[in-house]
């Protein structure tokens, strides 16, 4: 077997920040990267935009890293099988066997597939270089795209494909676009400004099986589809932990308030995979899945795994280190509109329009979200003033008393 050393499962951009960041607490031991997909960390946000819209090549999509890290070794291509959390051991998908003495689970997510019977339009999801390739290469002047699914990818890519060209429809169950992320109102108004550039949607609808160059959705209604795109969400990649007892793998890896796995000192948890308490938000884990996420999980992470090295659990964490507590954020830019949050939207009980007027087909429109008088998250649609004073807001999300008002 291998030396031991820190293994970093996932060599996207969680593993990337954590190699990283693992070096900046003081580790000078060996550290590997191991990940599935054959190319070095790349930025996924692009994929569904410049991307997929032939605009940026896909090179342009390639991280940079620190030269901290130019001495890391790279598994790339072959997937982690299986692990040993008390062995500490990895098994690859090529039956070899790796030692180590830390581990960084940053394996993140997949997209989620229909369970629909072969045939009908080709098929597409976004998640990789090859998958923009491939779905781009159908997009053209009067391809009919269907899309389904109204979360961020899904209003991505039915926003790069009507740029293209392309008609276009968007199939999802919820009564508005990215309604989970903000809301029906401001999803409302999102609708608005896709159905101003010609994208349909069928909003409150199901796709039930597909046709020959249709979809059939549950009220028996039939979508004309050249292309078909799914984009109804996420899978967490946890199945190489499937052996190890005691662990909650149920969504995602559940960590503590520190991201360890299991309460072990030397296995952490970063980025889409992770999920964890929030004292800002109460002692609810959840997953987030959020660009800025996985460099937030890192810096924290690194410091507890390399303190926690050698030890015997439980440990405390590293001296004067706080429990994670990040803030949110994400931003999503389709046709001429970005989308821009900080905090936690989704666990508002009350949602209050802050800037601009909703009805009025265009402009900018900023929306708080709160629990009584606290807020606890801030959404902007439109331009450069509506995300200035997101920005804005974002102070006031920071100043916040962690967890307060919220069980």
């Amino acid at each position: 077997m291998a030396s031991a050393g820190i293994a970093v499962v996932g060599a996207s951009l969680g593993g990337l920040r954590a190699a990283e960041q693992l070096r900046a607490a003081g580790w000078e031991g060996p550290i590997t990267l191991y990940g599935d997909e054959p190319h070095l960390p790349y930025n996924r946000p692009p994929l569904s935009k410049e991307v997929l819209a032939g605009e940026a090549p896909p090179a342009a999509t390639a991280l940079r890293h620190r030269p901290s890290v130019d001495d890391v070794a790279w598994r790339l291509g072959t997937a982690v099988a299986s692990a040993d959390l008390t062995a500490r051991t990895l098994t690859l998908a090529d039956g070899s066997v790796h030692a180590y003495e830390g581990l960084v689970a940053a394996t993140g997510v997949r997209p989620r597939r229909l369970p629909l019977a072969a045939g009908g339009p080709p098929r597409h999801v976004v998640r990789t270089l090859e998958d923009a390739a491939a779905l781009g290469a159908e997009l053209a002047e009067g391809v009919r795209v269907l899309v389904i699914g109204a979360g961020f990818i899904g209003c991505e890519v039915a926003a790069t494909a009507r740029k293209a060209g392309c008609e276009v429809t968007v199939v999802a169950p919820e009564a508005e676009p990215m309604m989970l992320a903000v809301g029906e109102e401001p999803g409302r108004v999102l609708r608005g400004r896709h159905e101003g550039r010609g994208v349909r949607f069928r909003m409150g609808r199901l796709v039930s099986e597909l046709g020959a160059g249709c979809a059939v959705l549950d009220d028996g209604a039939e979508v004309a589809a050249d292309v078909l795109v799914e984009a109804v969400g996420s899978v967490p990649n946890t199945e190489w932990l499937a052996a190890t007892e005691g662990l909650d793998l149920t969504d995602g890896i559940l960590c503590d308030a520190h991201l360890r796995i299991g309460g072990l000192a030397h296995a952490v948890a970063v980025g889409d995979v992770a999920r964890f308490p929030n004292p800002r938000y109460g002692p609810v884990a959840r997953r987030v899945e959020h660009w800025s996420m996985p460099a937030d999980c890192a810096k924290h992470g690194a410091r507890v795994l390399v303190a926690g090295l050698g030890g015997v659990p439980p440990l405390p964490p590293p001296p004067g280190l706080a429990p994670f507590a990040p803030l949110p954020s994400f931003w999503s830019d389709q046709f001429d509109v970005r989308v821009q949050s900080f905090g936690l939207p989704g666990v508002g009980e009350e949602v209050r329009l802050l800037e601009g007027e909703p009805g009025s087909g265009g402009g900018d429109v900023v929306y708080g979200y709160y629990v009584g008088e606290r807020m606890v998250g801030v959404v902007a649609l439109g331009g450069a003033k509506a995300v200035a004073l997101a920005g804005r807001c974002r102070a006031e999300l920071m100043a916040s008393p962690e967890g307060a008002g919220l069980a």
